[in-house]
């Protein structure tokens, strides 16, 4: 594999968003509580009944072109990987920006705001030379934590995170409740140690 990652302008985000972040949710990892709570939390895969396919640019924030709309993304490194002339991934990552809840108001950690890899380029390292980017980019930056957010319905990212090295911190039981679509989806995030 002979892929390099460009830095880009955060503000320019039109090749970025031509990479697919779209995926087939095939399982999900069902979150039961054992002993209402007490006695921890158990993550079991299980199949769904029929798949789907779910694209996070479809949601309400939208493609990542919109991101400049919402967020003051000076403070965002933002990465393409390169095939020669052809974009086979990219990731985002957030750091000391206000409105981003996920930051959580701390200067030493970043978000890992987004990352995809084209559909043929899946499985194939992109996607860990992407976090590895990623992880410097911070730790240039003074982090000591890297945070991810994903579903219980992205048993594939949630695989991926911890074959990278990050460690499940948070299951956030009701996260979406407000939000129909997502309400039966539980929110994963992830921590990568700097």
């Amino acid at each position: 594999m002979n892929i390099r990652v460009e830095e880009l302008d955060a503000r320019d985000l039109e090749v970025y968003a031509r990479i697919p972040i779209a995926y087939v949710v095939g399982s999900i990892f069902r979150v039961e509580l054992v002993d209402g709570g007490l006695g921890g939390i158990r993550l079991t895969e299980e199949p769904v009944e029929s798949p789907y396919v779910k694209d996070y640019d479809a949601y309400k924030d939208g493609p990542p072109t919109r991101w400049p709309e919402q967020f003051d993304v000076s403070n965002w490194g933002v990465f393409l990987a390169m095939d020669g002339e052809q974009p086979v991934g990219a990731a985002a990552v957030a750091w000391n920006t206000n409105g981003v809840n996920m930051l959580e108001g701390r200067r030493d950690l970043s978000v890992l705001w987004d990352i995809r890899v084209a559909p043929d380029w899946r499985g194939q390292g992109v996607g860990r030379l992407l976090i590895g980017y990623a992880a410097q980019w911070s730790r240039q930056r003074g982090c000591r934590q890297m945070k991810i957010e994903t579903q219980n319905v992205n048993v594939p990212a949630c695989r991926f995170y911890q074959h990278v090295g990050c460690v499940l911190g948070d299951i956030r039981r009701f996260a979406y409740a407000g939000q129909a679509c997502v309400a039966h989806e539980v929110q994963l995030n992830w921590y990568l140690q700097l």
